[in-house]
């Protein structure tokens, strides 16, 4: 399995989500963390207040870092590599980054049409369906 590090700015706690006005983003990216985490994929995340050294010990995370500063940050390497910087990835690049399916982020019984009813053909028109296909919310089941 490929590994994903994310090094962040420094934040206040671990993971950011701390105060009266939480970054969306940041709730987000721990969101998607967690649930793939639940899967059995890790993907680590550093920040620079809370974890310096291994700013350090990542030769071209400290490169960037020294190059564009913390401004640049978040930066997000695949197996040790600069893969993304300045954001963080969106849900479907970090599947795609590290070659994982799609049903990893589904909520749960989302996975197929129609919302855990049995369809046997689409149910729906293509501009009515979400990301993956499904019409759920419509009546056509």
């Amino acid at each position: 399995m490929k590994k994903m590090c994310i090094y962040e700015p420094a934040l206040c706690c671990e993971t950011g989500l701390c105060g009266v006005n939480v970054d969306p983003e940041l709730l987000r990216i721990s969101t998607v963390l967690n649930t793939l985490k639940s899967e059995g994929v890790v993907i680590e995340r550093y920040n620079l207040n809370n974890a310096p050294m291994e700013f350090v010990k990542s030769s071209i995370v400290n490169q960037y870092v020294n190059e564009k500063g913390v401004d640049g940050l978040p930066v997000v390497t695949v197996d040790g590599e600069i893969v993304l910087a300045g954001r963080y990835p969106a849900n479907d690049e970090i599947l795609t980054l590290l070659d994982l399916p799609a049903e990893l982020l589904l909520p749960k019984g989302a996975a197929s049409c129609c919302c855990d009813t049995d369809c046997t053909e689409t149910c729906c028109e293509p501009e009515e369906t979400d990301n993956n296909g499904c019409c759920c919310g419509s009546s056509c089941c």
